[in-house]
């Protein structure tokens, strides 16, 4: 069964409003241990995203009153942001979200592909901001119980009494026999898939290679 955002998300809506001052933005950041707050309208929406790299432009952006026709479009952003006061104006927006039924695999990518430790969650029916899911609730996935993980990996090869199968730390040891190549690959790949999982060592042996492409003859 797939582990999904609902099943390891905080609870807590770590979220301020868009007319939050500065010195509010960095308090709950410092409350909460985070390093982004999800900034929310008046109907509890998220509408953007307030990083530590938001705020540290304050410090960073060197020229904060003059502006060049040279500049680029993500310059002219950072210029604004630097002068901005209040959270609406240092966001960057769109807010990248999630669902509670969103598998934890897909948010595990998502937090990987655009480099960010946390997401807020919302309802899929009102848009409402109902928690945050964070880096360490992902990972808490390679920390679950032996009997769980083994119960899944069951779940997922339905004749595991054919293979011994060790698990140690989420690492999975798969050996036995079967008769083709592709359901030895197949296996692994299942096994794989299970939320958990760190690696999988396979010691499958097979009768027949069904993967080799014979030349035709001449």
């Amino acid at each position: 069964m797939a582990i999904e955002v609902k099943d390891v998300m905080g609870r807590v809506a770590i979220a301020v409003l868009e007319d939050a001052p500065f010195a509010d933005i960095v308090a709950a950041m410092k409350r909460f241990a985070v390093g982004a707050v999800t900034v929310i309208d008046a109907d509890r929406r998220p509408v953007g995203v307030v990083s530590e790299d938001d705020l540290l432009l304050k410090e960073t952006d060197a020229v904060k009153h003059s502006v060049s026709i040279f500049e680029s479009r993500r310059q002219r952003q950072e210029h604004q942001k630097a002068s901005g006061v209040t959270a609406g104006q240092l966001m960057t927006t769109p807010p990248v979200t999630v669902t509670p039924g969103t598998p934890v695999r897909e948010a595990a990518r998502i937090m990987h592909d655009k480099h960010i430790k946390q997401l807020p969650v919302i309802d899929p029916v009102t848009g409402r901001i109902i928690g945050t899911l964070h880096q360490q609730d992902v990972l808490r996935v390679f920390a679950r119980p032996m009997e769980q993980l083994e119960a899944d990996i069951r779940a997922a090869i339905d004749d595991l009494d054919d293979y011994a199968v060790e698990i140690e730390k989420g690492v999975v040891r798969i050996s036995g026999k079967v008769q083709w190549k592709s359901q030895a690959i197949a296996l692994v790949e299942r096994i794989r898939a299970v939320e958990g999982v760190v690696d999988v060592l396979s010691e499958l042996t097979y009768e027949h290679d069904d993967l080799v492409i014979v030349p035709p003859l001449l």
